[in-house]
């Protein structure tokens, strides 16, 4: 059976005990700490001190570094634990709550498997078996001593005071001081072995008292370095000590002169001009001179990384190969003749020159027609980077320009920002939305694009933020609007127009055909060679699901047509690998009933006091009807629909024709005096503005007063005189193909117009009849159903609406009465 000692009155410890290794610790007795006990020697050691009263003996590793220690690499010198509270982890390991009882020596290892195991003897009894004590007087100073200390040092370590109660410091039983004051001080795990060992108390006491000093002396000279270091570091001196710090840890490192070497070498290898080189090197001298901390080294280097990453010489090695570039623009676009074209005539002029400046292109055209994706084509086409800006919103002059380096965050303007992006001095560089600018008080951006489009000024453009020239003149321009209305006209000046009308039904069944399903098909994962779409299917589409100029909706109806066939293979509707074509049969199950209904057949008695006139928006041209309703009344007129001021003052212009054409029109002088006109445009929710209604208006004016009904397959576009002369207008070429795409015959235009009529598509041409006309006289005898004659002079009265029925209150700035 083990024989007992007594570590005090209290407790007893057999005299062997299971060891357990510590790393980087010395535990002292009288310390409670919890370790994290995971390696297995230990946790061996931790169930087996169990069988041993709950004892363990802690022992410190020699060497921190070793894994699996053996028992040559343990001091023999430890303390003696109980455990206190345990707690598993769930990663396995350990946590336990130790308490230090008592010092005790290994006198030699005993065998055991899993854990280390040895036989000891307690520390306290060697202590009582020396004789030679020292007397209590001196130990009394050496504990005087070291509580004095102590105080001193815990007061200087926040920890330490925090950590420690004040009662322990007043405790008489020496003993367990000298082992609470080694456990708290901040020493290495080597240092409290030393203090451990200590032989005896006094010895214990009087390293303690020698440590101590030692680390009071070394916050002294702490304590005087920082209040020196803190006096020097005046308001003055504090940016001089900070700079001569920093350039003496850049010394060290030897770091600054390679990034001054790289800044060097980016900026050589730009080939800067003369000019920017002199202005680089200029701002390279002053960031070198800078503190690498202060604000302005980042403004400086940033310029620089700036000025180096631009463009100077690089250009891209163009194509000037016209055979090339037609089959490009042939496989990415189908019909577009006229862009094609001028494209072409720019690739043969390269092709013989070499050199070409000043074109910049500006393609007008509704949405969904593929301005944007041109311009990659035409990028493609010339063998040129392909850089895109968007102007849309843009209301602020600095995103042109760029904003100068006095402000916070600045940056070169977009242009700039192009040519960084693009990498080459001739790029394609496509400015899309140039119609939707805006302007405030930050200025006016379009003002600032005359200098990029201008061949004679952008050569030396100048921005704000580089303050440097820099030469756009081998940039090839292209600009995309929707309306040239939203352009400012010194800008428009600048730009060569080329308008692109919309796709005809045919188009657009081709372009189906050849880009959109396939690319379609391929973005939902179907096979081309298994899946088709019908052609009666695509016109159906184009004609009852979609009714816009481009071809974006149309996109949009054929991704979901695509996107149900995927559906319906995942479902097992249908097996992916089974042909099949999509009939018209098909399409009401796959985008639900069409939105849009086939054009209705009037006959002519519901054709009195209406017209088809042609109308131009920013989606393409459209047709539209003109209804006028004669009703009783005293001479007043309505007009309704959301009409703009000038349509207003076209209506004006119709009623004072009719006016003064009552006798030809076999009506009587005073007809005006007995009735109201209502004159309404539908779809009223949409704003309409412009002179083109003119002769539409009167038209439908005169077929009410008259009771003669037009021809529902006639549509108009023409501006109206007060004497009956029929102006010019404007987007002929969108009103033409409106007017084909919606069963229209015959198109009346004025016959300033004519030559507008040598540009349209040859299917336009060849599917409509075209009369030009130069008075409304003629107008009316194409459009009304038959000629004006002599009647009992009274104006048709339309009994379906009454004044009352109308409902609005007549526009006070047109009266029959006046």
């Amino acid at each position: 059976m083990p024989r007992l000692l007594r570590v005090d009155e209290e407790i007893d410890v057999a005299d062997r005990l299971p060891v357990l290794a510590l790393r980087d610790l010395v535990f002292f007795p009288y310390m409670v700490l919890p370790l994290l006990v995971g390696r297995p020697r230990s946790t061996a050691a931790l169930r087996a001190c169990e069988a041993h009263g709950g004892h363990l003996l802690l022992v410190a590793q020699k060497d921190a570094s070793i894994e699996a220690p053996s028992e040559a690499h343990l001091h023999r010198i430890g303390t003696v634990v109980r455990p206190v509270q345990t707690t598993v982890l769930p990663d396995g390991t350990a946590r336990v709550v130790l308490e230090g009882l008592g010092r005790a020596r290994i006198r030699h290892f005993l065998p055991s498997e899993d854990h280390f195991r040895a036989e000891i003897v307690l520390h306290a009894a060697a202590e009582r078996e020396q004789p030679d004590l020292p007397d209590p007087p001196e130990l009394e100073a050496l504990v005087r001593a070291v509580r004095r200390g102590f105080t001193e040092y815990a007061a200087s370590h926040e920890r330490v005071a925090d950590e420690l109660p004040d009662s322990i410091l007043e405790t008489r039983d020496r003993q367990r001081l000298a082992h609470v004051v080694s456990g708290h001080l901040l020493l290495s795990p080597n240092e409290k072995q030393d203090l451990l060992e200590a032989p005896d108390l006094a010895a214990h006491f009087a390293r303690l008292r020698e440590v101590i000093g030692r680390e009071l002396e070394i916050l002294r000279i702490e304590e005087k370095l920082d209040r020196q270091m803190r006096s020097q570091m005046d308001s003055e001196r504090k940016q001089l000590y900070l700079t001569e710090q920093l350039k003496a840890i850049h010394r060290e490192l030897g770091d600054h002169g390679d990034e001054w070497a790289e800044i060097e070498q980016a900026l050589s290898a730009a080939g800067l001009p003369a000019e920017a080189r002199a202005r680089a090197d200029r701002e390279l001298n002053r960031l070198r001179s800078l503190n690498p901390v202060a604000p302005e080294a980042a403004v400086i280097r940033t310029y620089l990384d700036w000025i180096a990453d631009l463009p100077w010489h690089a250009r891209s090695d163009e194509r000037h190969d016209v055979g090339y570039g037609r089959e490009v623009l042939d496989d990415a676009h189908f019909g577009l003749d006229e862009v094609k074209e001028r494209i072409l005539d720019h690739i043969a002029v390269l092709s013989r020159v070499g050199e070409l400046r000043g074109p910049i292109l500006c393609l007008v055209g509704p949405p969904g027609v593929g301005k944007t994706s041109l311009g990659r084509s035409i990028a493609t086409a010339v063998g040129r980077e392909f850089v895109r800006v968007s102007l849309g919103g843009v209301r602020d002059e600095a995103e042109i320009r760029g904003h100068r380096r006095t402000y916070v965050g600045a940056l070169p303007g977009r242009i700039l920002q192009g040519m960084r992006k693009a990498g080459t001095l001739n790029p394609v560089f496509l400015l899309d939305e140039v119609d939707k600018m805006a302007r405030d008080f930050h200025g006016d951006p379009g003002a600032a694009l005359l200098e990029v489009l201008d061949p004679e000024q952008n050569s030396t453009f100048a921005d704000h933020y580089l303050e440097l020239e820099y030469d756009l003149s081998s940039v090839l321009f292209v600009t995309t609007a929707n309306t040239l209305a939203g352009i400012p006209e010194p800008l428009r000046d600048r730009m060569e127009i080329i308008r692109i009308p919309g796709y005809l039904d045919t188009e657009k069944r081709t372009i189906t055909t050849r880009f959109l399903w396939p690319r379609q098909l391929e973005r939902h994962g179907l096979d081309a060679e298994r899946v088709s779409l019908d052609d009666d299917a695509i016109d159906l589409v184009i004609r009852r699901y979609t009714r816009e100029a481009g071809v974006r909706e149309l996109d949009r109806r054929v991704s979901r047509i695509a996107r149900k066939l995927a559906r319906g293979a995942a479902e097992g509707a249908w097996s992916g690998d089974t042909e099949r074509t999509i009939a018209v049969g098909d399409l009401k199950e796959l985008l639900g009933p069409p939105p849009y209904l086939p054009p209705e057949s009037d006959s002519d008695a519901d054709r009195i006091g209406i017209a088809n006139g042609l109308a131009w928006t920013a989606a393409g041209g459209e047709v539209l009807d003109v209804e006028v309703a004669v009703v009783p009344g005293s001479g007043e007129v309505r007009l309704t629909g959301t009409l703009g001021d000038i349509m207003k003052e076209s209506a004006h212009a119709a009623v004072t024709y009719a006016r003064s054409r009552a006798a030809l029109l076999g009506l009587q002088p005073d007809f005006h005096q007995n009735v109201d006109l209502h004159v309404h445009i539908p779809e009223g929710a949409t704003p309409k503005d412009g002179p083109s209604a003119g002769i539409t208006m009167a038209t439908a004016l005169i077929s009410a007063l008259t009771g003669i009904p037009t021809h529902p397959d006639i549509a108009m576009t023409g501006e109206i005189t007060l004497r009956g002369r029929v102006l010019p207008v404007g987007g002929v070429k969108e009103k033409a193909v409106a007017a084909l795409r919606n069963g229209v015959r015959t198109m009346v235009l004025p016959a300033a117009n004519e030559p507008d009529l040598e540009r349209l598509p040859d299917e336009v041409r060849e599917g409509l009849v075209f009369l030009p006309v130069r008075e409304m006289d003629a107008v009316l005898d194409a459009v009304l159903a038959a000629a004006p004659g002599a009647r009992d002079g009274r104006p048709v009265v339309d009994d379906r609406v009454g004044p009352s029925d109308a409902g609005i209150p007549a526009d006070p700035g047109i009266s029959l009465s006046q």
